[in-house]
């Protein structure tokens, strides 16, 4: 009997939903930063068993959309509460209980398994805290398991993996067993690429960047690869560059050391900078870059 299933990830920004992904793939598939709003895509991580395969998916933070980008971030994490055989509700033990309840009420329309997972306990002071904290949530999600966990720590992952192992069901696997992701190694270079960038600058300008990587050439001993950082405005395009390319240079420097060791190559990276004026609410732009609306 082998099973099978998908497994989506869903809450509000900045509940650990990427770094509970990542720990429970076993691998560094999405990016992590303390801003929110980092997720953008959906993300697929595929975990093998000798008898069962699960296909987590990481989806962005649930927001109210102020353009079009994050509608389609929006979108994103909507459609992961009508193709799951199991849904994963990311909370943590800070963020206020009634928010987003929208998207709590559709959670529980959908039929599907819900598991609610507390993350960052080890942020609670007493177990007392903890059991009031899990009475309140079976008040709101009552069909859900819930299970606590910190994620950072992987404490209780080993519960949580079973109980997910224990839902799926019986179907055949989707994925090569060898296969770890459905995405291919260049959108995980702009990824990389944009987590320098979120972690580098402040403000609005992690918001307003996007990432395209425009060569990847593989010779035998070095990857050439050549990324466009986009941005909204000139005064947005001086800021990435920064006094005498001093900012550019520090994100290519992080990022470079990262892409190699995710590919195991030695890597040659250039980084360029162009304005794509409004690109945030142009629906073809937002297409071409992967993007659906």
């Amino acid at each position: 009997m082998f099973k099978a299933g998908f497994v989506n990830i869903v809450g509000n920004p900045n509940v650990g939903k990427s770094t509970l992904m990542n720990a429970l793939v076993g691998e560094r598939i999405s990016i992590i930063t303390s801003k929110s709003q980092t997720t953008r895509h959906r993300i697929m991580g595929i975990v093998n068993g000798d008898d069962f395969q699960i296909v987590y998916s990481d989806t962005p933070g649930v927001i109210k959309p102020h353009y079009r980008l994050q509608e389609s971030m929006l979108g994103a994490s909507q459609s992961a509460l009508t193709d799951a055989d199991l849904i994963l509700y990311v909370t943590d033990t800070v963020e206020s209980m009634g928010k987003n309840a929208d998207f709590i009420e559709q959670t529980k329309k959908t039929g599907v398994p819900i598991f609610l997972i507390i993350n960052k306990i080890d942020l609670l002071s007493s177990q007392e805290d903890l059991e009031n904290l899990v009475a309140r949530w079976k008040e709101i999600l009552p069909q859900a398991k819930i299970y606590p966990v910190c994620a950072i720590e992987k404490f209780n992952l080993d519960n949580l993996l079973q109980g997910i192992v224990d839902s799926l069901p019986e179907n055949p696997p989707y994925f090569d067993k060898d296969a770890l992701t459905d995405r291919p190694e260049r959108f995980f270079v702009t990824e990389i690429i944009r987590e320098k960038i979120l972690t580098t600058y402040d403000k609005e300008i992690p918001y307003s960047v996007e990432v395209v990587v425009e060569q990847f050439k593989e010779e035998k001993n070095l990857i050439r690869i050549n990324a466009t950082i986009i941005v909204e405005r000139e005064s947005q395009k001086a800021i990435i560059i920064g006094k005498g390319g001093e900012k550019i240079k520090k994100v290519g420097s992080l990022a470079r050391i990262e892409i190699e060791t995710f590919l195991g190559k030695k890597v040659f990276l250039e980084l360029f900078v162009k304005v794509e004026k409004d690109w945030r609410n142009k629906d073809k732009k937002l297409k071409s870059f992967g993007y659906t609306l």
